[in-house]
Formats: structure tokens, sequence, C-alpha cells
């Protein structure tokens, strides 16, 4: 794929977050020529000293062979001038008001056509709202810019991208035969199976996913919500569920479903379809709910005395065995605790705050423990038999509350 009129063959741009760094580093590995560019200079520093700036299993080893060789980090914007194939991870969040927020996106495309030339392929990587890659067809067109344009959406998850991107099919869309194309010989470097779509599927198939896994983990929290009402254990129920029977395999357990894409992408979904996404509201309704729901039983089961006891929340990072916070629900579990009273402590196996104690000591001084996410380090804890323990993901072997 090298192209000799460029200096670089790729350039991310978001190349040091969780989507554009563990591509880049695999895209280097595979001999391209590959910059990053990005605002936060302090992950430059870490990721130029051959060290990964947030967990990401199996790549530390890669970033340390390429870094400096065929791995770069650009300085400005102006390297888009000097590279072949432009890597957008900028997606779309959303406001306050839980409506997309499409200017960051235009901005970019306007500081971008300073430095695009007619021949540039520009790879839309990040979820977008559907109509966004549109958009920017005509934003470029209306320029007079002769782009490749092409949406390929990522669809790994956090801390397992490298491990993932090597082998999950990728979506390919582009406005041209020739986008389509140049965004199939990007990946053929990684020796992935490609499904080509449709620009506007694809948006939609991305936007799908993640809202069919959203709505996944609401029936689970709903379901598990029922359950408890009427003082049946949920757990049970599951296994009753899904033990030996197939069609039931993939039902997942209830837990804080949260983390920076679903609830996201499920309101963008919404929002696409003029707010008549009724699935998506109550899923939302219901994992959003769900930290209100522990607080509430935990209030009826202890009554005043909750507001006097010491609460530990063990498992900060929205998932298992990661180290990333974003839009986690074990914070606003404890910001509930908090409001009723109760002295909350946290703790985490990967995230680093100076605020969180150990495990050991969480469990040693805290008569109310909750488990917020399940990591894998949790599974031999031995929590004190006069201890009450919320444990909706089942993860440790003790009588819980629910």
């Amino acid at each position: 794929m090298t192209n000799n009129k460029y200096k670089y063959d790729v350039l991310i741009i978001g190349g040091l977050g969780h989507i554009g760094l563990p591509l880049g580093i695999l895209l280097a590995d595979t001999g391209l020529q590959v910059t990053l560019y990005d605002l936060d200079l302090k992950k430059r520093a870490i990721v130029e000293s051959g060290e990964m700036p947030f967990l990401e299993y199996d790549a530390e080893p890669i970033l340390r062979r390429v870094i400096g060789k065929t791995l770069h980090i650009a300085d400005s914007l102006e390297a888009v001038a000097d590279s072949d194939t432009v890597i957008v991870t900028i997606g779309t969040p959303v406001d306050e008001y839980l409506n997309p927020k499409m200017l960051p996106i235009l901005q970019l495309a306007e500081q971008l056509t300073h430095y695009l030339h007619d021949d540039h392929h520009i790879m839309l990587r990040s979820t977008v709202f559907p109509g966004t890659s549109q958009r920017l067809h005509d934003f470029f067109s209306g320029r007079g810019l002769k782009i490749d344009l092409s949406f390929c959406p990522e669809r790994i998850i956090q801390g397992h991208a490298v491990r993932e991107l090597g082998h999950l099919p990728q979506i390919i869309s582009g406005f041209t035969e020739q986008a389509v194309s140049r965004a199939e010989a990007l990946f053929e470097k990684l020796q992935v199976r490609m499904v080509k779509v449709s620009v506007r599927e694809a948006e939609l198939a991305k936007l799908f996913t993640n809202a069919w896994r959203y709505i996944q983990f609401a029936i689970a929290n709903q379901f598990y919500v029922m359950a408890t009402e009427h003082d049946a254990d949920f757990g049970k129920i599951h296994h009753a569920m899904t033990y030996g029977y197939d069609r039931a395999k993939d039902f997942p357990t209830p837990g804080l479903a949260a983390g920076p894409c679903l609830l996201k992408d499920t309101l963008q979904l919404s929002a696409f379809h003029q707010n008549h996404f009724q699935l998506g509201h109550a899923a939302m309704l219901i994992n959003e709910g769900l930290p209100n729901f522990i607080v509430e039983n935990l209030r009826k089961s202890h009554g005043p005395d909750l507001g006097k006891s010491r609460v530990g929340v063990l498992g900060m990072a929205f998932k298992a065995d990661i180290d990333d916070i974003r839009d986690s629900l074990s914070y606003k579990l404890a910001k509930i605790l908090k409001f009723y009273g109760a002295t909350v402590v946290c703790s985490d196996e990967y995230v680093q705050d100076p605020t969180f104690i150990s495990k050991e000591e969480l469990i040693a001084t805290c008569p109310i423990v909750i488990i917020g996410v399940p990591h894998s380090a949790y599974r031999q804890l031995e929590i004190p038999s006069g201890a009450t323990v919320v444990d909706l993901w089942n993860t440790v072997n003790h009588p819980t509350t629910y």
C-alpha cells in the first residue's frame, strides 16, 4: 500500500485514544508508516517512551517494537498534507440535553480543508450520527475537493482491541468504488475478513449493534428487579434458564451497564428515529435506574442505619478487567449512597486514584460491600460472613442481600 508520494501511509486523528492507538500500533507493525495526531500531550510523552497510556492487553510489546520506526507522533494537523490516508477516530458525542453534537466533527472538517488534496483518502472510524458521513462528503465536495471518503466503524471493546482487530470482520463502506478499494487495501494488511455495505447501512449497523447490546443488558436488569421485588434469587433463576439450554446461553447476567458507547449510541439512534425508539428509551430508564434500585433496597433493609454505615464499592471501571472509567455507573452509585449519608469508600484493581483503598482494606472495614464491576481478582475474595454483600454479577461466593 505504501505510496512514495507521501511521508506517511496513514495519519490517525485522535491517535492516542482507545480506538486510534491500537489500530495505529497494528498498522505500523505491518510495515506501514503511521503517524498519530492527538491533543493530549500527557499521553504523547507516555507513548513516545514506549508505554501504553491505558490498559490494552498485548499492545505494549508491539508499541516498543514500532515507536520511532514505523510509528510516529505528529506535532500538528499539517501532517495531513504528508499522509495518504487520514483516519478520523472522533465520533459524535451527546450534549447535556442528550442530543448528538455535530459541531466538533464539522469543525475538524473545516480544519482539514487547509491540508487536503484531491487524492486523499479519509476514513471515518468512530460511531457517527446517521447521515454524518454524507454531510462530510457534501462538505468536501462543496469545497471543490475530490476526496475518497469511507466509513469503516471500529467494533472492538476497550482493553482487547489488539486481540480483536486481527480477527473481527471489518465493515467497509464508501462513497466511491475507489474509497472502498482503498479501505479494503488498508485492512488487508491486518488480514481480516471484510463485509461491504452502503454507507448508511454501515452507520446503522454500528448503532444497531450497540443498542442491541444495551437492550440485552436492560432485559437482564429488568428481570433482576422483578425477581428481587418478589423475593426470588435471580442468580438461581439465571442458572436455571441458561444451564445446558443453548437457546438462552447468550443471556447476560444483570449488572451496571455503562461505558462510553452503549447509552450514547442508543440515544443517537433514538434521535435519528425522531425519538420513536421506545425500546431504547425503556432500556435507558432500566439501566440508568439500577444504581437507584440498589440503594433503595439497602434503605429498605437497613433503614436509617444506612446513613450511618460505611459502604464499600468494589470496582469503579465500567467493565471487568480494564482501567476505563468513562460513564461508569459505579460513580453514580457512590453519589447516591453519599446523598443518603453513607460513608463511601472505593477500590479498583486497575484504576489509579489516590482516594481509593485496597480491596483487602475495603472488605475488612465495610459492613456493606457492593460489587460495582466483576474484576477477576474478586472471584477469590473471602468477605466476612457478617457483611451485607450486593453482587448482581455473582462474582463472589457469599450470601447476598438480593
